[in-house]
């Protein structure tokens, strides 16, 4: 049996895990647990958020029917700590949308071929097509930070990442494909009782990998890492955008509202887009460590 299904998570919680973060677990519903400085103390209802999603998911189609009539090129970055959210984020953004207009990228680990290639190139046959949206769960900022915190990278070739990203995102800028970075951010405590989850349902087994269990003792690693790459890639072209992520429903919603608002497409309902909660996304300075 391998690492992460035999409860190499929770032996981490009980052995490992700091104690104020142990502490909340343990005291804690099998609901969301939300950061003492997150800004709301309560999640969103399924009520609340199922009202709030429908017009958006509206709007999507009709941003959808836009970029395919006008020939708009747009590629959309996720990224994130593990379990931030990102796949039911990504979900809520495409799951109404046509395939033949947008699509979602995930790259496995790179194969021997595409290890002896410019870093860029593999992400570069990716991008989006006249009149379609590419979507990208995880991308090029693996080397920022996950490859840095497990040592899979050199320094020399992240120094040349951290030199390239930025000329790299300006070209595609120039030629007109228009590039969003959205970083999901969750807290500990919440990270690790998403992880939990994954352990105790066996359906849920393949969103664990041994990295996914290791890396439970980097978190002040990643968080480093994660704050150079904010610091050496947030720039004019290609700025991020930070989600706090603690309450799923609240992510979903605020993702797909920031999105719509970088786009002034046809019959926008500027009632709905123009409700971004500032308190949840922002820049990198809304960022949690």
């Amino acid at each position: 049996m391998s690492l992460h299904f035999d409860g190499a998570v929770r032996r981490f919680l009980i052995k490992e895990a700091p104690e104020d973060i142990r502490a909340a677990i343990l005291g804690s519903s099998k609901n969301e647990i939300l950061d003492p400085t997150y800004p709301y103390r309560t999640k969103l209802s399924n009520k609340k958020y199922e009202r709030a999603m429908l017009p958006l998911q509206i709007e999507l189609a009709k941003f959808q029917s836009w970029v395919g009539s006008t020939g708009q090129r747009v590629a959309i970055v996720f990224e994130g700590r593990d379990a931030a959210g990102k796949g039911g984020t990504i979900r809520a953004t495409n799951e109404n949308l046509s395939p033949r207009v947008t699509r979602v990228v995930a790259l496995s680990k790179p194969s021997e071929k595409e290890s002896g290639e410019w870093y860029f190139q593999r992400y570069i046959k990716h991008l989006p097509t006249a009149g379609t949206v590419s979507i990208f769960d995880r991308s090029w900022y693996n080397r920022a930070v996950v490859e840095k915190v497990f040592g899979f990278c050199s320094d020399s070739d992240r120094d040349k990442f951290f030199l390239q990203a930025p000329q790299f995102e300006t070209m595609l800028a120039e030629e007109g494909i228009k590039l969003i970075k959205v970083w999901l951010n969750v807290g500990r405590a919440e990270q690790l009782r998403r992880f939990l989850k994954r352990e105790d349902d066996p359906l849920k087994h393949w969103k664990l990998s041994s990295i996914d269990v290791e890396g439970l003792s980097f978190w002040n690693e990643y968080g480093t890492a994660i704050k150079e790459n904010f610091h050496k890639t947030h720039h004019d072209f290609a700025p991020w955008c930070v989600v706090r992520s603690e309450d799923k429903k609240r992510t979903r919603l605020e993702t797909v509202r920031y999105i719509l608002s970088l786009f002034e497409y046809d019959q926008k309902d500027h009632s709905i887009i123009d409700l971004l909660d500032a308190s949840i996304v922002g820049g990198p300075e809304i960022w949690r460590g």
